[in-house]
C-alpha cells in the first residue's frame, strides 16, 4: 500500500522545505555523492562551491529519470491518465490530483532542485576569478538549457509560475516571496534564448571537467547544441495555435537550415541509435529498481483501449510485442497465455476489471516492468520528427510531412525495441522485426500517411502520442490539450467539481500559503478548468 499521507514519505525524503531554497546557499553536491562518487571519483572533495559538481546534481534528477516516487505520485496518477497512456481504476475521484504530491513535484523544481541549484550556479560562476570563468561558462549555459526544459514542464502543468525572483537567497542574501511571472512572456523568453544558446554552442567547446561531469551528454557539445534547438521547436510548435505566425516563421527557418540548427532527429537514419543520437538521462549504474512497484500500485498496467485495440491492433503495429505481454489464467496449476492481444474496453468499471483482467494484456516486463535500465527521456528523434511532418503539413508540402511522418514512426519503432533489448535481468528480450515487415506498417496499415490534411494531422499527433506513452505522459498531456487529439473518450466521474480531466493542475495549497500575497494576482485564474495560454482548441 502507498503511504496515504503524501507529506510523512516526502518529509523523509526530501530534507529542505519551501523557505525560498535557502538550503543551496550550502549545497555542494552532498545530494548525489555517494551515487555518483564511483562514476565520478568524488567530485566533492572539497566543500566549495563547485559549479561542476552543482551541474551533476542538477542532472541528477529523479523527475526526469523513471523514478518510483515520480511515476508513482505524480505521472501515473495525473497525466497518464489524462491522457489514457496508462490504465487505471474508474473511481470518482480518478481526475482529482493530490494536493500533497503536487506540492512535492512543486517543491523538487525550486529547491532542491534545478531551479534552485541554477541560482546557485550563477552566484559560484560570479565569485570566480575571471581567469576561471572560461571553462565554466558551458556548464552555466548547458545548465540554462536544463532550466528551461524543466520550467517549460512547469508552464505546461500549472501557468503563471514564480521564476525570475525565485532562488534569491543564494542571489542576494535576501529571502523574496517570489512573484508569479506570466508563463507566455516566460515561454517566449525562453524560446528566444534558446536561439542565443544555439550559436553559444556552435563556437563553444567542451573541456575535461565538463565531460566528466557531464551525466546526460558525456561532454559532447554538439547534442547539447542539438538538445538547444529541439527544445525551442519543441516550445515553438506547442505555441504554433495560439501564435502561428512565431511559430510558422521560426520553426521553417529552423528546419530550412539543417546545419544552423542541427537537431535531435537521427540524421535522417530509421535504424538510428538511440544511446548515440538521443537524449535520453540513463540510471546510476547502482541502480536496482524498477517502475514494476509503481505500475502495479495504480494499478497502471493493463493495456490501454485506445493504444492498442484502436490503433496498434487495427495496423498489425510491429511495436505490440515490445509494449505489450498477451497475459492469461492459470488453469490447473498451468498457465495458459491469452490468445491475442487486446485491452480492456475504456468503459469497463473496477468490478469489472478485477473480475476479468487475467483475459486481457498487461505491459511488456522486459521493456517497462522490470527494465532497471530505462532511461529518463528528455527528447528523442521520434518526436522531432513528428513536430518536422506537422510543421511541413501545415506549413511545407505534404511531401516532406510524408518523409518526416515515415521517418518517426520507423524511429518509434527503433526505439522501442532499443529499451526492450536493455534489459539485461535474463527476461525474455524481442528482436526487430525485419525490414519488409516495418515497412508494410509504414506503407499499408491504417497508420500509412494517407487521407486529407485533417486525417493526415490526425495521424501525426496518434502516432507522437503513442510514441509517447506513460513514459513521457506529460508531453502527451501537453499535446492533448493543444490538439484535442487523438480522439479519447472519458468516462464521467461522480466527483463534484472534478467531473472530467482538468484543463491544468492548481497550484498545490502550501505554495498559496507561503506566497499568498503574490498568489493573489493569479488566484482568479487558480482553476482547473483555465486553460494554459497556448491551450486555445
Amino acid at each position: 500500500m502507498l503511504i496515504s499521507n503524501p507529506s510523512i514519505l516526502y518529509k523523509m525524503k526530501k530534507s529542505l522545505l519551501y523557505i525560498l531554497f535557502s538550503g543551496l546557499t550550502l549545497l555542494s553536491f552532498t545530494g548525489c555523492k555517494k551515487d555518483l562518487e564511483d562514476k565520478f571519483q568524488n567530485p566533492d572533495a572539497s566543500t566549495q562551491a563547485n559549479i561542476p559538481a552543482f551541474f551533476t546534481d542538477m542532472l541528477n534528477n529523479d523527475r526526469v529519470r523513471p523514478s518510483y516516487w515520480h511515476y508513482r505520485t505524480f505521472i501515473l496518477s495525473n497525466q497518464a491518465i489524462y491522457t489514457q497512456t496508462a490504465s487505471f481504476y474508474p473511481s470518482n475521484t480518478m481526475y482529482q490530483p493530490n494536493d500533497g504530491y503536487a506540492y512535492n513535484y512543486w517543491t523538487d523544481f525550486y529547491a532542491p532542485g534545478v531551479l534552485g541549484i541554477y541560482r546557485a550556479m550563477e552566484v559560484a560562476y560570479a565569485n570566480l576569478p575571471e581567469t576561471e570563468r572560461a571553462t565554466k561558462e558551458v556548464f552555466l549555459n548547458a545548465g540554462k538549457v536544463v532550466l528551461f526544459d524543466e520550467a517549460s514542464k512547469m508552464i505546461d502543468n500549472f501557468g503563471d509560475i514564480p521564476f525570475s525572483e525565485a532562488g534569491s537567497l543564494p542571489t542576494n542574501s535576501t529571502i523574496i516571496k517570489p512573484k508569479f511571472d506570466d508563463q507566455k512572456e516566460l515561454y517566449y523568453s525562453f524560446i528566444d534564448e534558446l536561439k542565443a544558446l544555439n550559436l553559444y554552442f556552435e563556437k563553444a567547446s567542451t573541456n575535461a571537467d565538463f565531460s566528466k561531469y557531464d551525466i546526460l551528454n558525456s561532454g559532447n557539445i554538439q547534442k547539447w547544441r542539438k538538445y538547444t534547438n529541439s527544445l525551442r521547436l519543441r516550445l515553438l510548435m506547442r505555441i504554433s495555435n495560439v501564435d502561428e505566425t512565431k511559430a510558422r516563421t521560426e520553426i521553417m527557418e529552423m528546419l530550412g537550415n539543417a546545419t544552423l540548427y542541427p537537431l535531435v532527429d537521427g540524421s535522417g537514419n530509421p535504424n538510428y541509435s538511440p544511446k548515440a543520437d538521443d537524449i535520453l538521462l540513463y540510471p546510476l549504474t547502482n541502480n536496482t529498481t524498477s517502475l514494476r512497484q509503481a505500475l502495479l500500485e495504480g494499478p497502471n498496467h493493463y493495456a490501454t483501449d485506445y493504444m492498442l485495440n484502436k490503433v496498434m491492433l487495427p495496423s498489425n503495429d510491429p511495436r505490440i510485442p515490445v509494449f505489450y505481454d498477451k497475459f492469461g489464467r492459470t488453469v490447473n496449476g498451468e498457465f495458459i497465455q491469452n490468445k491475442e492481444y487486446r485491452a480492456m474496453p475504456i468503459e469497463f468499471t473496477s468490478a469489472d476489471m478485477e473480475n476479468n483482467f487475467q483475459d486481457y494484456a498487461v505491459l511488456d516486463s522486459a521493456t517497462f516492468f522490470d527494465n532497471v535500465a530505462t532511461p529518463g527521456i528528455v527528447i528523442n528523434a521520434s518526436e522531432v520528427n513528428f513536430i518536422k511532418a506537422e510543421a511541413h503539413l501545415r506549413w511545407g508540402n505534404e511531401a516532406d510531412a510524408k518523409t518526416a511522418y515515415d521517418l518517426g514512426v520507423r524511429q518509434s519503432v527503433t526505439f522501442y525495441y532499443y529499451l526492450n533489448n536493455l534489459n539485461t535481468s535474463g527476461l525474455k528480450t524481442e528482436q526487430k522485426p525485419a525490414e519488409e515487415i516495418i515497412s508494410e506498417f509504414v506503407d499499408n496499415s491504417a497508420a500509412s500517411f494517407t487521407g486529407d490534411a485533417t486525417k493526415k494531422l490526425e495521424l501525426i499527433i496518434t502516432q507522437k502520442w503513442l510514441h509517447f506513452g506513460y513514459l513521457q505522459a506529460q508531453q502527451a498531456w501537453s499535446e492533448y490539450r493543444r490538439t484535442e487529439l487523438p480522439k479519447l473518450t472519458f468516462q464521467t466521474a461522480g466527483l463534484v467539481n472534478y467531473a472530467n480531466p482538468p484543463k491544468r493542475l492548481t497550484y498545490p495549497s502550501t505554495e498559496v500559503s507561503n506566497n499568498n500575497v503574490n498568489y493573489q494576482a493569479v488566484k482568479s485564474k487558480d482553476t482547473r478548468d483555465t486553460k494554459i495560454f497556448w491551450d486555445i482548441k
